[in-house]
């Protein structure tokens, strides 16, 4: 009778557990729609961990976007993988540079330029292999990405040297973390950083051979996609978001990069060292078109390297 009854109790218990899990799930599934209508309502930004995302960093650790509305930044390390993020709609922004830009434009992705950014690139050598000038790059390895700013600088370099294209062995590299990497363990030759990847590179006695700000080239840029950014929400969202950047960067030019450790730390691989040294003399400029040379400079690159575009693109 008693083994009966204890059978009984644990087939309820059994029961009862049964339900809970169920319910549990539901809740679970529940909270996943619920989550993900929140984040489809969202500003999403793709952002990378190079110094021209410091204002949307500081921006949200520093509540200076209106909490009124939603905007979310969200991260990735390669910049391949913020352009895939803002061609399949995940995301309805994104830091990247113009050639890019120009790139997806051409593709069919219409897209609105709302800031300039301050990156820089540096093509730096690894101190082991003597590189010293630009012809040296003969018969060397050049880490850089595909179709941007840093391929567009590769075949600077060259032809500047007067070198042959296919003597420059160009390897593409899009992890800007995983190409730091590789030169700090000696297996790459030379290489193309914005920051703080540079300012961590050069504290390995890394010589630089190519500045893109004496080139006069300037080529980051903050886009967002044109669809649905007519909608009265997702204008009011970019209006927050354009007020936040605005005030960060006014607060970046007034204390300096460095007064901004605890947001560094938070986002960047970055030794100690490294953040110590890092140009605290830069300057942060607000929300503004880039400059039409660099735009068009970007364009004629892209017609010189994949040819001319097969239907007009849109106008930003």
């Amino acid at each position: 009778m008693k083994k009966l009854l204890f059978g009984i109790i644990a087939a309820l218990m059994c029961f009862g557990c049964g339900q809970s899990y169920e319910e549990t799930k539901q809740k679970t599934r529940a909270q996943q729609r619920r989550l993900a209508r929140e984040d489809s309502a969202a500003l999403k930004i793709a952002v990378m961990p190079t110094l021209d995302c410091l204002p949307l960093f500081v921006a949200e650790d520093h509540q200076l976007f209106d909490t009124i509305v939603d905007i979310r930044l969200k991260p990735f390390t390669a910049q391949m993988d913020c352009d895939t993020a803002l061609i399949n709609g995940r995301v309805e922004g994104s830091i990247t540079d113009i050639v890019r830009a120009e790139r997806m434009i051409r593709q069919g992705l219409p897209l609105r330029y709302v800031a300039a950014t301050n990156a820089y690139w540096l093509l730096v050598t690894n101190q082991h292999q003597r590189i010293t000038q630009l012809k040296h790059l003969d018969d060397k390895m050049l880490a850089m990405t595909r179709y941007s700013v840093t391929d567009l600088l590769g075949d600077l370099a060259v032809d500047s040297a007067k070198l042959q294209t296919e003597r420059v062995f160009r390897i593409q590299v899009n992890d800007v973390n995983v190409r730091l990497k590789m030169l700090e363990n000696n297996e790459m030759d030379a290489l193309l950083l914005t920051e703080p990847q540079a300012t961590q590179a050069l504290l390995g006695k890394h010589k630089v051979i190519l500045d893109s700000r004496k080139e006069d080239i300037w080529m980051g840029a903050l886009v967002v996609r044109e669809q649905g950014m007519d909608h009265p929400d997702r204008k009011r969202q970019l209006e927050v978001l354009l007020k936040g950047y605005n005030e960060a960067c006014d607060s970046l030019n007034h204390y300096g990069v460095r007064q901004y450790k605890d947001v560094i730390r938070k986002h960047y691989v970055l030794s100690r060292q490294a953040m110590d040294k890092l140009p605290d003399t830069l300057k942060f400029s607000h929300a503004a078109a880039p400059r039409t040379q660099d735009v068009e400079r970007a364009q004629q690159w892209l017609t010189k390297t994949i040819g001319a575009p097969t239907k007009p693109v849109n106008k930003k």
